[in-house]
């Protein structure tokens, strides 16, 4: 499929799925919105759409990139048009690279001393564990987040996605 065929058809779907949520929203009187992010593999090329946390990723190397993603998206149900401020971002991938996709819930969540948990301690734990497999990665992380918080209440959701590149490689034909 054509590049700018799938970029309408991303277009197409922030749209219509906004337009539900801000018409729910509108109908119960609520100020609640979202965030929605799409990612899409393609020849060792993640493509991301979608304003969320910044994404985190980790090259097989150990470079860390915080890659803020405020300026490909809205958040959804807030404004009734966001066509104009859906955009994409390419990150091409090497084997070993982490990338990390996690929600608000993780880097605010506190401890008993009512501090968070933070963005710099989350990158810590995956840059450490950046060798294991992306399973691995994603049990340091909550481990390490369960044994911050200790005995104190979970105030917000916590969603996680680790994702590990692996690439195809395809035998040669002779």
């Amino acid at each position: 499929m054509p590049l700018n065929k799938r970029k309408l058809l991303k277009i197409q779907f922030f749209n219509a799925l906004n337009q539900t949520v801000y018409s729910n929203v509108q109908r119960m009187n609520s100020e609640k919105n979202l965030t929605f992010a799409l990612l899409e593999y393609r020849n060792n090329t993640l493509y991301l759409s979608g304003q969320h946390e910044q994404m985190i990723v980790v090259r097989e190397n150990g470079h860390l990139e915080q890659i803020d993603t405020i300026d490909l998206g809205f958040p959804i149900g807030l404004e009734e048009d966001i066509t104009n401020f859906i955009a994409q971002i390419q990150l091409p991938l090497n084997a070993g690279d982490v990338v990390i996709l996690y929600t608000d819930g993780i880097t605010e969540a506190e401890n008993l001393e009512k501090e968070h948990y933070g963005l710099k301690r989350l990158c810590d734990i995956v840059s450490h564990n950046r060798q294991r497999s992306a399973e691995d990665i994603k049990q340091a992380i909550v481990d390490d987040v369960r044994q911050y918080i200790g005995g104190q209440k979970i105030f917000d959701d916590m969603a996680l996605l680790v994702l590990k590149h692996k690439p195809v490689t395809l035998p040669l034909l002779h």
